[in-house]
This record gives structure tokens, sequence and C-alpha cells, in this order.
């Protein structure tokens, strides 16, 4: 019997990619702990596990006994998204709270899987991922950090995520490694085209696999919206949102509030400026000292030489798509007011899901531009169709964008299986002796409706 505890545990994505992993090999479990602060990740948790998880871990005092500890320590403290504070963010010292729980305990799990986002590796030069692996280390257990892309298992996302497997007195003995994927979804179908993928042998999915067949009316954009993307779009299929993101301060495959007439309709001209200002207002001959520079009149004119500019600017300035301080243009970004802030590419792989914007996803379906539904979503993050969603949209999305790719957590497991590492040692009881196979990944991922 493999005893484990699940600590900020999420909706209860750790604890699934290792429940699978353990039913595929015939091993029994038992989760004899776990611990979750949100209250409504609490309830999903409860829908699918039967069980309400401890609240605030800083009010645990020990942990009963257990083999293997699962733990997604909160990641808003060394996120890209977030500010990347650190361990100056409260949540950031969140960890210390693990170290504290196996620094009491009168016997250490002998295997734990910590996960956290990217940034984690980097933030403060290094300095905070050293820490934490130092304090490991300090208790006993060696560290094999592992950076996967959910792409490269079966996962149709873009998401770039740190996994450390800590085994205690000694080294885990894995056979994955790191694997960053494709940078996005433009290299990864390159690498389809140059069948250069994956070096995981797992067979990969893209956004087309994971779309439901049949949607509720509701997840289609609104009849405004739809209009202002035919006015974008200037009559051609929608179709062509593919892999487009709607956004106000960059350029390449994007479509702008002024392309949508958010604020006013604008005319080929006022459109063809705006978009020739945000192209060149990144470029270093008009300054280093921010990433996007205010423009002057003079700057402008270098790359717009057409006659009536300053017409045109004034125009712009009065619909509210650009202010003007100082003698300087500078945009005036609204994408926040978009129903949809990206369409995904049916033939590649979705953007990394994220709390914040999970349900501002869109996918071109039928020739009909539509939100994403919960349960894609959830497939975007490799969660088979039988988990049970919250059932207030808003709480599964925000849920689904915090947490982990299932896949993925079940590979690691199942190749920790593979080479009998504690608690998975030959000793260990199992109801079957059937060997694993790397190989038998590819079926195993076929059976998450993913």
């Amino acid at each position: 019997m493999i005893r484990y505890v699940d600590l900020f545990a999420g909706i209860g994505g750790i604890r699934k990619g290792f429940s699978l992993a353990l039913d595929r090999h015939s091993y029994q479990s038992k989760c004899v702990f776990s611990s979750e602060i949100d209250n409504k990740s609490k309830e999903t948790y409860l829908l699918n596990y039967g069980e309400v998880p401890n609240g605030d871990i800083r009010l645990v005092d020990t942990l009963p006994e257990h083999d293997v500890l699962l733990a997604g320590f909160p990641c808003q403290a060394f996120s890209y998204a977030g500010k990347q504070k650190g361990f100056a963010d409260t949540r950031g010292t969140l960890f210390f709270e693990i170290e504290r729980l196996l620094t009491s305990a009168n016997k250490k799990p002998s295997l734990m899987l910590l996960e956290n986002v990217r940034g984690f590796t980097s933030h403060d030069g290094g300095r905070t991922y050293n820490t934490v692996v130092s304090r490991l280390e300090s208790l006993g257990y060696r560290v094999k950090s592992l950076l996967l892309n959910s792409s490269s298992f079966g996962v149709p996302q873009n998401r770039v995520r740190i996994y450390l497997v800590c085994t205690l007195g000694c080294l885990p003995n894995l056979s994955i490694q790191s694997n960053l994927g494709a940078a996005d979804s433009h290299q990864f179908k390159k690498a389809i085209l140059q069948d250069d993928l994956f070096a995981t042998n797992i067979p990969h999915k893209c956004v087309k696999d994971i779309l439901e067949l049949e949607v509720d009316d509701s997840y289609r954009c609104s009849s405004k919206f739809i209009n202002q993307l035919e006015d974008a779009l200037q009559n051609k299929s929608f179709d062509n949102l593919h892999g487009v993101r709607l956004i106000d301060y960059r350029g390449g495959n994007s479509i702008h509030s002024w392309d949508l007439g958010i604020k006013g309709h604008c005319s080929d001209e006022e459109r063809a400026l705006m978009n020739a200002i945000i192209g060149n207002r990144r470029k270093k001959h008009f300054g280093v000292e921010q990433d996007g520079k205010e423009l002057t009149l003079e700057q402008i004119k270098t790359f717009w030489e057409k006659s009536g500019v300053e017409d045109v600017l004034a125009n712009l300035v009065a619909k509210g798509y650009l202010r003007i301080i100082d003698g300087k243009y500078n945009p005036t970004c609204g994408n926040m007011s978009f129903e949809v802030f990206k369409f995904l590419d049916p033939q590649s792989i979705s953007i990394t899901v994220v709390t914040s914007d999970a349900h501002r996803l869109g996918v071109v379906q039928n020739g009909i531009p539509r939100r994403i539904t919960p349960r894609e979503c959830a497939r975007l993050q490799g969660f088979p169709d039988d988990f049970i969603l919250h059932p207030n949209d808003s709480f599964a999305y925000r849920q689904l964008g915090n947490s982990v790719s299932v896949p993925v957590i079940t590979a690691i497991f199942e190749n920790l299986i593979l080479h009998s590492n504690e608690p998975f040692g030959k000793s260990a009881k199992s109801k079957s002796n059937n060997p694993y196979q790397i190989s038998s990944l590819k079926s195993h991922v076929a059976e998450l409706r993913c």
C-alpha cells in the first residue's frame, strides 16, 4: 500500500496523475492527508475524491506517516505573469512549510514530487532555486530537476514547468530528461512537418483533438464581437482567426482594438498608421529607456511618409486610440475589453493556460468563433473526461489555469516505477508483476481523452 499526502492540492491534478500511474501498474494507494486553502478548489476536490482537504498548511502541526509527498507549492511569487517577488512574497515562503513538516516528521517520505513554474529556476539569479534545493538536501534528499513542456506528453498546450523529483538518501533513477519542447505554436507546427517533435515517444495532440463536437450557444462570441471581427477581417473567412492574438501593444499575427473599431470605426489609413506605430515604437534607434517608446511627430514621419499625417493622428487621438503627452504619441491599450484574447490554431498547440485568461481563449469551429468550454480547458491540461469540474464556469476556468498537466505527472511516476525507485522497489506490494515498457505510454495517453 502506497501512502501519500497531497499538499497545496488545488483541485487534485497532481493526485490524479499520480493515481493513474499507480492504477496502471496495480499498486494500491491511499491518500492519508490533503491540504488546500481555497474553498472553491476544495469543492471540486470533494466532487472527485470524496474528501475535503484541510485548510491553511501553516496551521498543520504534523503529517501522518506516508511514503510519497506531492506538492505544487504556490507559483505566483515566481511566475513571469506576476511580480516575481519570490521569498519576499508570503506565497513564496510556503515552501518552508514543507520543510517544517518534514523536519518534524518521525519518518520522512522516501519520495517527493514538487512542481512550480519555470520562472522559479531563474528567480533572483537562481538563488531562490538553489536555496530550495539546498534545504531539501539538508533534509537528506537528493534532487533531480526536470524542465518539461506539456506538449511533449500528449497535451496540446505549450506549458513549461519545473518538477523536482526528490528521493531520500540517493539520487532519483530516471530516464526522463528535461525537454523544453517547441517554443510556441508556430515552432510546434514546424516540428510536425519535420517529424522532429519529442523524445518521449508519446503521440502529440493538437487543439483540434480536444474540441467538443457539440457546444452550448452560451460559449459563442457575442453578435457585437462577431460584427467587430468581421470588420477587422474585412469580409475574409473566420478561419483566418486561427492563431491570431487580440492585443494592442504587439504587432505580428494580431488584431487590435482599432481593427475591431472598439472605440470607433477606423479607416484603412488610420489602421495602417496605428500598426506602423506599434511596429516601430520598439526600435532601439528611438531610445532604449523602455520597451515601447512614446514617439514625437518627427519620429513618426521617419517611417510614415504620407501626407496629412497630422490629421490622421488627430483623428486617432479624438477616438481614443492614441494619447498625446508632452508632444509625444502613445497607444491607449484596450485589450482587456476583448471577449477573446487569443484564437487557438486547431492544427497546433495552445498557449499556456493561466488563471486570469483561461476563460478568454477562443477557437473557430465550423466557421463559428467561440470561447473554449471548461471541459476543453480541462482537456488542454490532460484531465480525463470523468474528472468532475466545478459547476460554476468562472471557478472551473480559474482552477484549471492554476492546475498541472496530468499526463506529465503520470509519465514522471511511471518512469519512477520503471526504474524501481522507492517506494516502488521490488519488495513493494503490488497486485501485478507485469513489467512496464516505455512504449506503453502511447496507449496510456490514448486512454486520456484529452
